[in-house]
């Protein structure tokens, strides 16, 4: 695993972007998508991170079932009157589109998992698209990880649409947010191409019919399946909340995925696996192992609340304890590799890195590829 510079940048690459609907190539001033440098990965190594995505992602579905049969919603801070309302959406497997797995991995050692984004993950269409189209124009003779384009589409042709059938598929997600809003537009154009009928809605736009107990969009057309790019968390805390419990809907990501979005699933994940090569050791409460430590809470999202400590203290609650393990540096950039779980097979990664060992909203994408 290399970072390697790139001698020259891509002639009119903003406007390659602008033409592919990736518009948020800088935020807030600062550079977002970094073509100047590029990870190169071995075969061997690629091989192995997708190895252990897929089962890292299969001891995740272990874990759900052992929550839901042994009740420990609570320890998930998740409101039991939603308990049943999980157990149902598993129960009938409803369908998951994806999900991204975020690691520690320097190339030698055993990649680390430092958290599961499993309901709302970004970075998508820039690890799927973005990163392919840089690789055609810049070397187009190697290979990338990358196979998330393909996967989502058979995940719609396949599961999705004989679960919305015939019905409209709506696709939500908050407003004045563009890159929520491109990687909704970006999953219900997979959609479409899949034969599926699908319409956008904000979700601050989505209503509640008391009458006919439905949810409705702003023309009062009932919503029956609808994606929504906003977490769980936050819908269950709404004012409408308590209606999921009585309403027909189904909304992807499915409810049982509530449980993997958490990052309790850390210390759970420990317990179930002492000592497993992937993981890293995590706890529910403050325990000093002598260690550093990150506390993280379990809803922390782009690096916020958490915190690096040299020794555990009293704790808060709804945190989770992971043994800190910085992030590998090279040339004074810290990567995190985002693998990605599309239906349940591995499909690729994306890299994000930064100047301080903790990723955030601003941390910025570079692409990759591997050589044999």
């Amino acid at each position: 695993m290399k970072r390697i510079p790139v001698p020259y940048m891509r002639r009119d690459w903003q406007k390659k972007l602008d033409d592919l609907g990736f518009h948020f190539y800088r935020m807030d001033g600062e550079t977002y998508w970094d073509e100047s440098i590029y990870y190169e990965f071995t075969s061997p190594q690629i091989d192995h991170l997708e190895e252990v995505t897929n089962e890292l992602h299969k001891m995740c579905l272990n874990l759900v079932e052992y929550v839901i049969r042994n009740n420990l919603y609570e320890k998930f801070g998740i409101p039991l009157r939603f308990a049943e309302y999980i157990k149902m959406s598993w129960q009938e497997r409803e369908p998951s589109i994806y999900g991204r797995f975020d690691f520690w991995y320097d190339g030698k050692e055993e990649p680390r998992l430092l958290e599961f984004n499993a309901d709302t993950p970004t970075a998508l269409f820039e690890a799927s698209v973005v990163q392919y189209n840089w690789l055609q124009d810049y070397q187009p003779d190697e290979d990338q990880f990358n196979s998330i384009h393909e996967k989502l589409l058979a995940v719609m042709e396949d599961n999705i649409r004989k679960l919305v059938r015939s019905h409209t598929l709506f696709f939500s997600c908050v407003k004045d947010h563009l890159e929520d809003l491109t990687t909704t537009e970006y999953l219900r154009d997979l959609a479409i191409q899949a034969g599926i009928i699908t319409k956008h809605i904000y979700i601050d736009d989505v209503g509640y019919d008391y009458d006919f107990k439905k949810f409705v969009d702003i023309e009062e057309t009932d919503i029956e399946f609808m994606f929504k790019l906003y977490p769980w968390e936050w819908i269950i805390s709404e004012q409408f909340s308590d209606q999921l419990l009585d309403t027909k809907i189904t909304l992807l990501e499915p409810p049982w995925k509530m449980i993997l979005s958490n990052k309790a699933i850390l210390p759970l994940l420990w317990e179930m696996y002492p000592g497993h090569k992937n993981l890293l050791p995590s706890f529910f409460t403050p325990i000093n192992t002598g260690a550093q430590y990150v506390e993280k809470p379990f809803f922390s999202r782009e690096g916020d609340g958490i915190r690096v400590d040299n020794h555990f203290g009293s704790g808060q609650p709804l945190s989770i304890y992971q043994e800190y393990k910085e992030l590998p540096q090279f040339s004074g950039n810290y990567p995190v590799i985002g693998s990605w779980i599309i239906g349940s097979e591995a499909a690729g990664i994306g890299i994000r890195e930064d100047r301080t060992p903790i990723t955030n909203n601003m941390s910025r994408f570079v692409p990759h590829l591997f050589i044999d």
